[in-house]
């Protein structure tokens, strides 16, 4: 080891890191009195205070880095449930002016509530992710409509044939 009144040769590399500073200060002068430890530990207490000052910066410099990675997630998630979102409202809007395009030439109410205010109020709760109660009554009163028209509007039926 060393003689009294020297402090012993760093920590080799070959060394285990998981041991704590103190640990190492311990197994290091574990032959020395009492006095020369007190002596040997309040010269080494500046480098003491320095390491676990270096440390706890490093622990603060994670803590912010995990942190801002976090938030990055968050809004990347945000931005892929936005844009799902907006996607899946196209496709409905879209498929909606489809069908009521299609169907137009046989009934052309059915038509009406395909390419109406249900279409409007789909498209307003998957790309801007509200509804309103208003959205509900203006729905259903044009699906009212559209039904009572279609009821007084359709031609009479043939004669069956013989």
């Amino acid at each position: 080891m060393s003689t009294e009144g020297q402090l012993p040769a760093q920590q080799p590399s070959g060394e285990d890191p998981v041991l704590s500073a103190g640990a190492r200060i311990a197994m290091q002068w574990r032959d020395l009195g009492a006095e020369q430890l007190g002596a040997a530990l309040r010269a080494m207490e500046p480098e003491l205070r320095r390491e676990h000052r270096q440390r706890m910066a490093q622990l603060e410099f994670q803590r912010e880095e995990n942190q801002r990675q976090h938030v990055e997630r968050q809004q990347q998630r945000a931005d892929r449930r936005r844009t799902i979102e907006l996607t899946v409202g196209a496709v409905i809007a879209l498929a909606m002016l489809g069908g009521g395009i299609y169907v137009a030439p046989e009934s052309w109410w059915l038509s009406t509530l395909l390419c109406g205010p249900s279409l409007l109020a789909l498209a307003k709760v998957f790309v801007l992710g509200r509804s309103d109660p208003d959205d509900m009554k203006a729905v259903a009163g044009t699906s009212r409509i559209s039904t009572n028209a279609a009821g007084q509007a359709q031609p009479p039926q043939p004669p069956p044939v013989a």
